[in-house]
């Protein structure tokens, strides 16, 4: 295969004829490929300081939305499993044995968020080394 520079970044590849083994792509012997010419990309302070800034606001409000959900009082049970990483079951036998209290409303359990944390305080296992 022969390879002719056709302007910066890009090539022209020609397939000649003692390549018997590949398959024909024209009816000429031969085929073509073009690389597209990439510009060149300039970026400014300015762009910096805009990106910086999108990033920010991003940042903030990814902390305002984990910060809604510690700021809710009362937790529904399937925000209360994904908040502590367990099943149905084990909600279930964390309210049937008093360990976790909650309110039932209209066949809704809900659950304060700050007994949650004392729950965990409460049941946290210091291990010393």
């Amino acid at each position: 295969m022969e390879f002719v520079p056709v302007s910066f970044l890009s090539f022209v590849a020609r397939k000649s004829n003692y390549d018997k083994a590949a398959p024909k792509k024209t009816n000429h012997g031969g085929f073509v490929f073009k690389a597209k010419k990439m510009g060149a990309t300039i970026i400014t302070t300015e762009d910096l300081r805009e990106f910086k800034m999108e990033l920010l606001d991003d940042i903030k409000q990814l902390l305002q939305d984990q910060n809604g959900q510690a700021n809710k009082k009362w937790l529904k049970s399937n925000e209360v499993r994904a908040l502590l990483g367990i099943s149905p079951g084990t909600l279930q036998n964390l309210r049937i044995n008093g360990t976790l209290p909650y309110t039932k409303v209209g066949g809704v359990l809900y659950y304060e968020y700050h007994e949650i944390m004392q729950v965990l305080e409460k049941n946290k296992i210091h291990n010393r080394l």
